[in-house]
């Protein structure tokens, strides 16, 4: 057909990359009938504009900057590391993966080599008991940057300086690494208590020329080329102007209000996320990049913050990126009760964006555009913008 395809060893096994075998362009071009299918009708009857869909310049290869492994006993001391078989809790071992940082899986496996020399037992399941459960590495995009979490069943690695010289001698490109403790029975790879073994125990990157700081347990989107994509679609479609006020809600870190006001100049933001160390992380972000007096972040529930706000003060535009179940019908009318001009809103599952949008548009709004992104080439999953003006 003329498209170059790729091909990998595991691809069947891991069943990560469902669409590895399709060329690029049928596979932007399947997404966006997915998206038309679901969503022209409402676009339509609004009178806004349904968008081509943004995918990956150049190579669609190498665009995840996280990465992740279980580790499981193999007998005779050994350590297994790679991904979970599809629907399984089976390994599928990998030496290297064509859509993640170069750096990434090297590192992984490293950890596991260092932790089979040195004796620690990996995690078992079915009975509890082991210390090496997980690893999670972040590569910085615009740095050079790296963070390795290490989750442990233990609060403490037995020899744990011996194991951090090692891994550092086998992986001298990381940064940073983190234990995090996590004792639960539980398929959550994260526990609630983290400590710095090496380095600052946090990573810094860049987007549309802001830093900011990433934390072991912090929310940043895994493609961060394709974020700044998502980011200037967003910014653009809030049609934000000097002396605007902005709500980001479901702030996270901050990342996309720092990059509105960073863009705009007098732009006065308001963060709200219920994660408390995610609003400290996102206040330390304003004032590293010089924006400490025009963003404030406020450690709070969304939904009740509003509902107690003083809506005197007035908000011009909501952006909001909701996680995967969406958002909920007492958010919407609290954001629609605040009247902004417009609402933003970034979506990472287009069938609870749609579902949500049909409520906000009762509430006296209309979709203006809708512009889908591909953030991971070679599977089925696609996020949108969707900007809603007031009628």
């Amino acid at each position: 057909m003329g498209y170059r395809t790729y091909t990998c060893q595991i691809a069947r096994d891991c069943g990560g990359c469902e669409w590895l075998s399709v060329p690029y362009p049928i596979q932007l071009r399947r997404k966006q009938e997915e998206i038309a299918e679901l969503l022209t009708q409402m676009v339509e009857a609004d009178g806004g504009e349904l968008r081509g869909i943004v995918g990956m310049e150049g190579e669609p290869l190498a665009y995840r900057h996280k990465a992740a492994t279980p580790y499981a006993h193999a007998g005779h001391g050994r350590i297994v590391c790679g991904f979970y078989a599809r629907g399984t809790h089976q390994i599928v071992r990998c030496k290297e993966c064509l859509v993640e940082d170069p750096r990434a899986r090297k590192i992984l496996n490293d950890v596991g080599r260092v932790a089979e020399l040195q004796h620690i037992p990996a995690y078992n399941e079915d009975k509890g008991i082991g210390v090496l459960r997980h690893a999670i590495v972040r590569c910085g995009y615009a740095t050079d940057d790296v963070l390795l979490t290490v989750v442990t069943n233990v609060p403490q690695i037995r020899k744990q300086q011996d194991f951090v010289d090692a891994v550092v001698a086998a992986a001298p490109e990381v940064t940073s690494i983190v234990q995090n403790v996590n004792t639960r029975r539980t398929n959550a790879i994260l526990g609630f208590r983290s400590n710095t073994l090496y380095g600052e125990g946090v990573m810094h990157d860049k987007l549309l020329g802001c830093t900011f700081e990433i934390g072991p347990t912090s929310f940043y989107q895994t493609n961060p080329a394709q974020t700044e994509v998502l980011y200037r679609i967003a910014i653009e479609g809030g049609n934000l102007e000097p002396g605007m006020r902005v709500l980001d809600a479901y702030c996270g870190c901050g990342t996309i209000g720092i990059c509105a006001a960073s863009a705009i100049n007098e732009l006065q933001v308001v963060g709200v996320e219920r994660v408390e160390g995610a609003v400290k992380s996102a206040a330390r972000n304003a004032a590293a990049n010089g924006l400490a007096d025009r963003c404030r972040f406020v450690a709070a529930d969304a939904t009740e913050w509003m509902a107690r706000e003083d809506r005197e003060l007035g908000f011009d535009v909501v952006l909001m990126d909701p996680p995967r179940a969406g958002s909920t019908e007492e958010f919407l009318a609290g954001v629609a009760a605040l009247a902004p001009k417009r609402v933003v809103y970034v979506s990472c599952n287009i069938q609870t964006q749609a579902r949500d949008l049909e409520f906000i548009r009762k509430k006296g709004y209309r979709v203006e555009s809708l512009t889908p992104v591909d953030m991971f080439p070679h599977t089925k999953h696609v996020e949108s913008v969707a900007v809603l003006a007031r009628r």
